[in-house]
């Protein structure tokens, strides 16, 4: 079976590989365009497509794939894959060959582009992956297979994308051998019971020390490679790679900070942010130690 892929970032990458591993055969990847990057703006290539030039894969990235349904259809494949390409696929395509989509979530719970995200930021216990058939609408289609995966207290969006993506290629694989002999079976979605999920901004990852610690935790996990959990001090930029619920017997005002023997606490709504691994302006990533041992407190109390 020629495969079609289509997808983009780090969970589109690993079921990307499993599939240049497998039986199948990948004839090519559409991905994002290139985007400017740095104080140049130079345009960078995404990761992905190193990937593919090195397995000798043609790339195809198309800024409307309405525009290019004749390429498509000269493009020898049987089935159209999907994988986080963060596009909604136009019905002149769909109509082309079958496509089936690998979805990091128990739909139709998160139906969208941000479900590994959502998962962390609601704290909810359990997600999994989803494999379907693509249809016009926003991850609406039939239900090939699921899968549950626990969500572990330490697991933040970093861990969580390795662990559903290399789920969603076991399934994908075996789907696609059903799919070869004819065995696979399709469940409709209950539509009524769908959620859906939003893109996130960069403003979203500002922490507002006015929430409980629960809910900040959940901000530094679902945040933790894009846009980053952060705060304002003394008018630095303060990221927050990892942080955790924190016991401190002190009396403090939202928002104040506390350094008590080589840690570092925030006082939130209902107790204690615990910061564990943090960069200031301009500097690097560095567990919450080396960070005291540098970082010069120009206030101790959050810019408001």
């Amino acid at each position: 079976m020629k495969i079609l892929f289509f997808g983009t970032p780090r969970f589109a990458e690993i079921v990307l590989q499993g599939l240049i591993d497998s039986e199948f055969e990948v004839v090519g990847i559409v991905c994002q365009n290139d985007k400017p990057s740095g104080r140049g703006n130079k345009l960078v290539s995404p990761h992905i497509v190193s990937l593919a030039k090195a397995n000798g894969l043609p790339v195809y990235q198309f800024e409307k794939l309405s525009q290019h349904i004749e390429d498509f259809k000269n493009i020898d494949y049987d089935l159209a894959v999907t994988a986080s390409y963060g596009k909604i696929l136009p019905k002149a395509f769909l109509d082309i060959k079958p496509c089936i989509n690998v979805h990091p979530s128990l739909l139709p719970k998160y139906r969208g582009a941000t479900p590994i995200q959502s998962a962390l930021l609601n704290g909810d216990r359990l997600t999994g992956v989803t494999i379907m058939k693509t249809e016009v609408g926003m991850d609406d289609g039939d239900v090939f297979v699921q899968q549950n995966l626990e969500i572990l207290p330490e697991d933040d969006y970093l861990s969580l994308l390795e662990k559903l993506a290399n789920m969603g290629l076991k399934l994908l694989l075996e789907t696609l051998k059903k799919i070869e002999i004819g065995t696979v079976v399709r469940t409709p979605q209950n539509h009524e019971e769908a959620t859906f999920v939003k893109l996130i901004k960069k403003e979203d990852g500002l922490l507002d020390f006015s929430e409980s610690t629960e809910r900040l935790v959940n901000k530094v996990r679902a945040y933790v490679e894009s846009p980053v959990a952060h705060f304002y001090l003394g008018g630095d930029l303060i990221k927050v790679y990892k942080a955790q619920k924190g016991q401190i017997d002190v009396t403090a005002e939202v928002g104040q900070i506390i350094k008590e023997k080589k840690r570092l606490f925030v006082k939130a709504q209902d107790g204690f942010l615990e910061i564990l691994r943090c960069q200031a302006s301009g500097g690097k990533v560095l567990n919450v130690i080396d960070f005291l041992n540098g970082y010069h407190f120009k206030a101790m109390v959050v810019d408001r």
